[in-house]
């Protein structure tokens, strides 16, 4: 009898030895069913391929297992994805660095403005003896007001001038008023009076001949010059 107990143990420590494994986690538990390799496996399994285990969860292995045998689960680790079993331990796979952001584009550099100097001329022309615009004078300041718009107006002068007909001082007084007379039509088209300038030559600077009533048509004048600055993006 003792020697039938003696035998008993004997083959429970042999079998123990065998169907020694891992049951905790993250080994599998005893609810889950453990597929054996195909078409060789080192573990004691069923018709339907599922490894054999105790009550206890150790997989069952046949005399012939190595731990390059090994099955996740029974001597190895069962492993959650991403994590993959190298060594016999569960590895997570490095992080995946983040793609660097996009440069940014390089900023437009906004225009700069500058300033360029602008100037007009024009004529008005009067009748003899007379300091009112005539209507093509008018339009010539017509014109003339109207490129104005984009324009930073610095100043306006408006220099008369008449013919030879007449006295020095009568002739001198005669420009100043047709030259007063063309600053107060440009004050009319909203032009700052502090911007316009007058002044009088009389007959001193003939333009043409004197000698003809062309020439001294073209002599009954008031001159005008614009000075400004324009602003322009380069």
């Amino acid at each position: 009898m003792k020697k039938l107990i003696t035998v008993l143990l004997a083959a429970s420590a042999a079998i123990a030895g065998v169907a020694s494994a891992q049951s905790a986690p993250p080994y599998a538990p005893l609810t889950t069913d453990i597929q054996a390799r195909t078409p060789y496996s080192a573990y004691v399994q069923d018709a339907r391929g599922v490894i054999a285990r105790n009550p206890f969860g150790l997989c069952w292995r046949t005399g012939y297992w190595t731990p390059a045998d090994a099955v996740p689960g029974c001597d190895a680790p069962l492993c959650v994805e991403p994590e993959k079993l190298e060594n016999g331990k569960c590895v997570a796979p490095p992080p995946v660095a983040a793609p660097a952001p996009a440069p940014a584009p390089a900023p437009v550099a906004a225009p700069v403005p500058t300033s360029e100097k602008v100037s007009y001329s024009a004529d008005a022309f009067f009748d003899f003896d007379k300091a009112i615009l005539k209507p093509a004078g008018k339009a010539s300041l017509d014109e003339l007001s109207a490129k104005l718009g984009d324009m930073n107006l610095e100043v306006i002068i408006a220099v008369g001038h008449t013919d030879s007909i007449g006295t020095d001082a009568y002739n001198q007084k005669l420009s100043i008023r047709r030259a007063e007379a063309v600053k107060a039509y440009l004050k009319g088209k909203g032009i700052e009076e502090t911007r316009i300038y007058t002044e009088g030559k009389g007959e001193s600077q003939p333009k043409a001949d004197n000698k003809t009533a062309e020439g001294r048509a073209q002599n009954r004048r008031v001159e005008i010059e614009v000075v400004g600055t324009r602003t322009v993006n380069k």
